[in-house]
C-alpha cells in the first residue's frame, strides 16, 4: 500500500489504519468499494457567510482609517430590492470596523468574510505584514519541547557554544492542562456513550423511537462542537506558551518531536486513549503560525531514543516510579546508571530533543509536501555530540560586598499571625478568626479554648502517641509547648521611667 501511495514512505501508519477501517465499514454497508475518499466521509457542514474575498472593486472595498490604527472602514454595494433589475437599484454601504489590538499598525488588511453569529454580523478580517525570515541552520539557542502524557508537553532551552558543546538554560518547565484535558475526557466519554445508544436504537429498528433517536443525534452535535471547541482554544494556548517561552530563552528555533509517530498502542487502555485524544497535530500548525510572526523556525526530529537515553552520556536509563523509590519499576523518574544524572523523564526527553536538533541542524530540509522544516533521520556520528555538558557550578567561597547592606531592625511587635487573637465576639462580625481555633463549631475542644498560647505546637501524627486534646477533634496537645520567643518576654528598658535632665 505504501509503494502505491505518492509518497507512502513518509504517511504514517495511523492514517493507513483508520482509512482501511473507514473502506471496510463502507463495504458493509454498501456491498461495494468506494470510488474515491470523499465518498467515505459526509459532506461538511458550511455555515452562512459571505466571501467578500472574491469581490473585485467595484463591489467591497476596505481602507486602515489615517488617524485611528485600530478602526476600518468597509464599503459594500448591496441592492435596495430582493430583485434588482438595474444599477439603480443598488446603494453603497458603510461598515465600520473595530480591529483587535493584535493586528500591527503597518498591516495591510483585506477584504473580511462576512458571517452572522446570533443577532450580531461579524468580520473575518485578513491581513498582511512582514515577518522575519526563518533559517534552517546557523541556530545557537533552541528550545526542545517533548510530548508527554500526564502533562501536555514539557519544553526548556538549550544553547551551543562555540567549541561544540551544548549547555541547558535553566530546568525547563511544563505546560499542565489537568482541568482541560478532565473536561477533554469526560466529553469523550459521554460522546461515546451517546453512540453506543444510537447504535442500539437503530439495531431495534423500531418506529416509536424515532424521536429519542433524533434527540440524541442533537445532542450528539452539540457535543461535537463542544469538543471541538475545547481542542482550538488548548491547542491555541499550548503553541502560544511554547512561542513565549522560546522569545524570553532566545531561541531561534523550536525542535519538537514529530507527532506522527505517535501510535495508540502497547502502553494500556488509559495512556492510549489519551495519546489518541490529545491535540498534538493542532499544537504543531499553531506554534508553527505564531512562531512565524516572530521569526522562530519550528522543525520537527525523530523522537526515537529520546526518553530512553540519558541526556548527558547517551547511557540506556533506568525508569522508576518516583525519585523516593529507586528500587520499584515506573516510567515517570529516570535515573542513569552511568554518570549519576536522574530526573523527569520529559524533563531529560526535552534536553535529548533540542541536543539532537543543534547537532543535526545541517540536516535539516523542507518537506515538499507541507512546506514545514523537518529532519528525516539521526546521524551516529552527530547523534554522538547531541550531549548535554554540564554547566560549571559557581563557587560561593567569595562574599565580598557588592552593596549597601540591607537594614535590619530589631522587631519587638509580633507578627500578626503569631499573635493569640481576642476572645469571640457575640455579633456576626468585628474580629477575626481565633488564632488556631476552627471558626465552624460552636463549642470548641476541650484543647482549643481561645486562651492556648502562640507556643503551642502541632500534635505529632507519626508516633502512636494520642494525647487527650487530639482526640477531641483540638489537634493540638494539651501539655506541650515550645520555648517562648525572644519578643514575647521583651527585656524592660531601664530608661524608659526616667525623667528629662534638663
Amino acid at each position: 500500500m505504501r509503494g502505491a501511495i505518492r509518497g507512502g514512505e513518509y504517511l504514517p501508519s495511523s492514517i493507513i489504519r483508520s482509512r482501511t477501517r473507514q473502506v471496510a465499514v463502507f463495504e458493509s454497508k454498501n456491498a461495494r468499494l468506494p470510488v474515491d475518499v470523499f465518498e467515505l466521509e459526509p459532506s461538511p457542514r458550511v455555515p452562512r457567510m459571505l466571501l467578500l474575498a472574491a469581490c473585485d472593486g467595484q463591489q467591497a472595498t476596505i481602507g486602515r482609517s489615517a488617524t485611528e490604527p485600530t478602526k476600518a472602514l468597509l464599503r459594500l454595494q448591496l441592492p435596495t430590492r430582493p430583485d434588482p433589475q438595474e444599477y439603480a437599484d443598488w446603494t453603497w454601504v458603510e461598515c465600520p470596523i473595530t480591529l483587535p489590538p493584535t493586528v500591527p499598525a503597518n498591516a495591510v488588511i483585506h477584504l473580511p468574510t462576512v458571517r452572522i453569529a446570533g443577532r450580531k454580523v461579524r468580520a473575518d478580517v485578513a491581513y498582511t505584514h512582514a515577518v522575519p525570515k526563518t533559517s534552517r541552520t546557523g541556530h545557537t539557542v533552541a528550545l526542545g519541547v517533548d510530548w508527554g502524557l500526564n502533562t501536555l508537553f514539557s519544553a526548556g532551552a538549550a544553547r551551543m557554544h562555540d567549541d561544540g558543546r551544548i549547555t541547558a538554560l535553566g530546568a525547563g518547565a511544563q505546560f499542565r492542562a489537568a482541568g482541560v484535558l478532565a473536561k477533554q475526557y469526560r466529553l469523550r466519554h459521554i460522546f461515546e456513550c451517546l453512540h453506543a445508544k444510537t447504535g442500539h436504537y437503530t439495531r431495534l429498528a423500531d418506529p416509536a423511537l424515532d424521536g429519542k433517536a433524533a434527540t440524541l443525534a442533537k445532542e450528539i452535535r452539540r457535543v461535537r462542537e463542544r469538543r471541538s471547541n475545547l481542542n482550538e482554544t488548548l491547542a491555541w494556548a499550548a503553541a502560544r506558551w511554547a512561542v513565549d517561552q522560546a522569545v524570553a530563552a532566545g531561541a531561534t528555533v523550536i525542535y519538537l518531536e514529530d507527532p506522527r509517530s505517535m501510535e495508540a498502542g502497547g502502553m494500556g487502555r488509559t495512556h492510549n486513549t489519551r495519546l489518541s485524544q490529545t491535540v498534538r497535530g493542532q499544537i504543531t500548525d499553531r506554534m508553527r503560525h505564531l512562531a512565524a510572526e516572530v521569526g522562530i523556525a519550528v522543525v520537527t526530529v525523530p523522537p526515537r531514543g529520546t526518553s530512553k537515553h540519558c541526556p548527558c552520556c547517551l547511557t540506556p536509563l533506568r525508569h522508576r516510579k518516583a525519585p523516593d523509590r529507586p528500587t520499584v519499576p515506573g516510567w515517570k523518574w529516570a535515573i542513569c546508571p552511568g554518570c549519576g544524572w536522574q530526573g523527569d523523564r520529559d524533563q531529560g526527553a526535552w534536553r535529548r530533543i533540542a541536543a539532537r536538533g543543534l547537532a543535526h541542524q545541517t540536516k535539516t530540509v523542507v518537506d515538499r509536501v507541507s512546506g514545514t522544516m523537518l529532519i528525516r533521520a539521526v546521524v551516529d556520528t552527530m547523534e554522538a555530540k547531541a550531549v548535554i555538558t554540564a554547566t560549571e557550578k559557581t563557587s560561593r567561597t567569595d562574599r565580598s560586598k557588592t552593596g549597601p547592606t540591607r537594614p535590619r531592625t530589631n522587631r519587638l511587635t509580633p507578627r500578626r499571625r503569631e499573635v493569640p487573637s481576642p476572645a469571640r465576639l457575640t455579633g456576626p462580625a468585628g474580629q477575626r478568626p481565633e488564632g488556631h481555633a476552627p471558626t465552624d463549631r460552636t463549642r470548641l475542644p476541650r484543647a482549643a479554648h481561645r486562651h492556648q498560647g502562640v507556643t503551642t505546637i502541632s500534635t505529632p501524627t507519626t508516633s502512636r502517641h494520642r494525647p487527650r486534646g487530639a482526640a477531641l477533634g483540638a489537634g493540638f496537645h494539651l501539655h506541650a509547648h515550645a520555648s517562648p520567643p525572644r519578643w514575647a518576654e521583651p527585656t524592660p528598658d531601664p530608661t524608659v521611667r526616667i525623667g528629662s535632665l534638663s
